[in-house]
């Protein structure tokens, strides 16, 4: 019989296999409309560029995980490819607020339909399971994202 102990690695190994394909999808180059291909990476910052709220750079950094260096990057490349607009924000000179261009919102429309279709199935698959599953699963999810976050911090700091 399987310990507690041996899931855990199970499901580490599989976290693991997970986050290499994620890391392998996002280097791929996507065309979600002509003349809109962009890896997955560039596309949600497009769609967290587009979402309801303002946004800003610092914003934008804190929604994906990273550094405001690494976001301001990736605005950078869409702003020279014509999907960003940077402009500073009113209230402060050292901020920047992030607005979608034509193109932008091309690509934001595009990927909401393309992105329908992968969450519908996902959603279809996942279905199966009850939502105290799904439930006890976003909980698994929070500690080891906890977890990855505290690991990272004491790698950058040692």
């Amino acid at each position: 019989m399987e310990t507690k102990e041996d899931f855990i690695v199970a499901i580490s190994r599989k976290l693991l296999r997970i986050l290499n394909r994620q890391a392998q999808i996002e280097e791929i180059r996507i065309r979600f409309d002509e003349g809109v291909e962009l890896t997955p990476k560039e596309i949600h910052t497009v769609q967290a560029i587009g979402e309801p709220k303002q946004i800003n750079l610092t914003d934008l950094a804190v929604h994906f995980g990273v550094t405001k260096s690494a976001a301001s990057q990736i605005v950078a490349k869409l702003a020279e490819k014509g999907f960003v607009r940077k402009r500073h924000a009113a209230h402060s000179n050292k901020e920047l607020d992030l607005s979608l261009t034509e193109l932008g919102w091309r690509a934001f429309h595009a990927h909401e339909r393309f992105h329908g279709k992968h969450f519908a199935e996902l959603v279809n698959r996942l279905s199966a399971f009850s939502l105290s599953q799904i439930a006890t699963t976003s909980v698994l999810l929070d500690v080891i994202e906890s977890v990855l976050e505290e690991r990272l911090v004491r790698i950058l700091h040692e």
